[in-house]
């Protein structure tokens, strides 16, 4: 009997590897739809003519409904009512849902049709209450019908996309619960961060298939994917259905939120604290990201190959991919190997494979591959950091370092960068080296920010602390793309070449949110020492 248990699908390693592996293909898909427009951003302003401000305000409308519909404490209860496979199906339909409708809004069907015509006319809404300075919603006039159609999409989309992460989260604890769980979150999380890369790489690739630009195709290409991730989660739904035929058990579930708790936990200085912080530094990495090539086209003085060279034919961009995924593979893995000379082996092919791919991003003269590498250091140092953590603590410390690291990235493509235009060699170089910072940064602050926050609430309060999180870091993923639009065209007046802007001053605002968090990490630190939270100690207990 107790045999016959035992032989479960979550009992086979092949099996439960199996399923993270449909689960973070899922998220995969969703990262690169989620930034599919942003490399293009200066083809969006060519073809479409969306300047920086509608460009802005459309990436800003993904987390409009989670902020201000409060999607994201919906699709929390959904997920504790129907269970992991019934939401990870609903998470993926609504994603495939907004996809297709922003697609929609990008092709040339849209243009021209009736439909084109009722947006022009409709949704041309002010600033709130006549204020400028509240000039923040979605839609505005002058916006073009196809931004607005886009936004409405990506509404719909980011519902989806934030439902699939929080699913994505109990479906690995349901399935690696006792096991290598921490392997599994590690591996599912540099997976999805691939998504970064395969966007900027293959997004451009589309659009400028053939010779003729489309931005519709980059757009179709993330449709398709969206279609790839529903099916993962259909297979995933039997796979988990299975499952609990086998053991007999009920889907785990979590405490809801509950509107009791935001008490006990909005009195508490130390959670308040660790919200902000998360608050501003993903507001200075994920908005940024969405201009990151445009900023880099602006400063790089970059020159495309010759056609009909290798460097300019579509097998390099092919070619440059499979490097990237030798990198993030042999990175990770380094991480995992108990003998030495297995370790540096892999380490050094990743080093090697790193480098190479830098080297044909600056023959192919191209800052979408340049930026492409921003997610590689992350994948490889990530599950360092979370033993260091684990093994002997620092998370504040860490927090107060990456915010250093983040300021000196920001401050360094606003003023050192641009002193670089006049040479090809020594832009990229410098490119290169703080977008790797930049990644390294992007990884040091989550892996000692999400640890901290049971050191701070009630256990039972656990979930509902982490979902107001989570709503309050949506606010300024929301707000600072539109922030960033505005900013660009209002210190840019008169200019209308998409490579020719000044990001001087966007840049500076995002350095300035990197010093608050510094301020609010050092003060961290103060509150950690008074009140003994623990957060500089080791997770794992000697």
């Amino acid at each position: 009997m107790t045999q016959a248990i035992q032989k479960t699908l979550r009992d086979s390693a092949a099996m439960r590897w199996t399923a993270l592996l449909l689960l973070a293909l899922a998220m995969f898909c969703s990262y690169i739809f989620m930034d599919i427009l942003s490399p293009i951003k200066d083809l969006m302003q060519e073809t479409r003519q969306w300047d920086s401000t509608s460009f802005g305000r459309m990436q800003g409308a993904e987390v409009f409904l989670n902020v201000w519909v409060f999607f994201l404490i919906f699709a929390g209860i959904i997920l504790d009512k129907m269970g992991v496979r019934f939401t990870a199906v609903l998470s993926a339909a609504v994603m495939l849902i907004g996809a297709c409708i922003k697609w929609y809004a990008i092709s040339e069907s849209f243009m021209g049709s009736g439909l084109e015509a009722w947006f022009n006319s409709h949704l041309n809404w002010g600033p709130l209450f006549g204020l400028e300075w509240l000039d923040i919603l979605p839609f505005a006039e002058g916006m073009p019908a196809s931004a607005k159609l886009a936004a409405c999409g990506f509404m719909i989309f980011g519902c989806g996309c934030e439902m699939a992460g929080i699913t994505v989260s109990r479906g690995i604890v349901k399935w690696f619960k006792g096991r290598e769980m921490a392997l599994a979150m590690g591996s599912e999380m540099a997976l999805a961060r691939l998504g970064v890369t395969t966007c900027m790489i293959f997004s451009p690739f589309f659009a400028r298939l053939g010779g003729s630009v489309s931005v519709s195709r980059s757009v179709a290409f993330g449709v398709v994917l969206m279609c790839i991730a529903l099916i993962m989660t259909i297979v995933y739904f039997f796979m988990d259905k299975k499952l609990d035929a086998q053991t007999g058990e009920a889907e785990e579930k979590d405490d809801p939120f509950k509107i009791s708790d935001l008490g006990k936990i909005l009195t508490d200085s130390g959670f308040w604290i660790v919200a902000l912080l998360c608050v501003l530094y993903y507001s200075a990495i994920f908005p940024f990201q969405k201009y990151a090539v445009n900023m880099l086209q602006c400063n790089l003085t970059l020159e495309e190959p010759a056609n009909g060279s290798f460097w300019a034919s579509p097998a390099v961009t092919l070619i440059q991919y499979g490097i990237t995924l030798v990198v993030a593979a042999t990175g990770f893995a380094s991480n995992f190997m108990k003998q030495k000379v297995w370790k540096f082996a892999l380490l050094g092919v990743s080093v090697i494979a790193l480098i190479t791919y830098c080297y044909m991003g600056y023959m192919r003269q191209s800052a979408e591959a340049i930026f492409a590498v921003f997610p590689l250091l992350a994948v490889l140092i990530t599950p360092i950091l979370g033993s260091y953590l684990d093994h002997h603590g620092k998370a504040a410390s860490m927090l107060v370092l990456g915010s250093l690291l983040l300021i000196g990235c920001h401050l360094t493509f606003a003023f050192i960068l641009p002193m670089f235009n006049d040479s090809t060699l020594g832009g990229v170089i410098v490119a290169y080296a703080t977008i790797l910072v930049l990644g390294a940064s992007f990884s040091l602050v989550p892996a000692s920010l999400w640890p901290s926050v049971p050191k701070l609430v009630e256990p039972k309060i656990i979930g509902s602390a982490y979902a107001l999180i989570f709503w309050i870091q949506n606010i300024g993923l929301w707000l600072f793309p539109m922030l960033i639009g505005q900013v660009l065209d209002n210190t840019n007046p008169g200019v209308t070449d998409p490579t020719k802007f000044d990001y001087t001053w966007p840049l500076v605002m995002l350095a300035g949110l990197g010093v608050a968090a510094l301020i609010l990490g050092l003060v961290l630190k103060v509150v950690d020492k008074k009140k003994g939270l623990g957060l500089e100690l080791p997770n794992i207990k000697e």
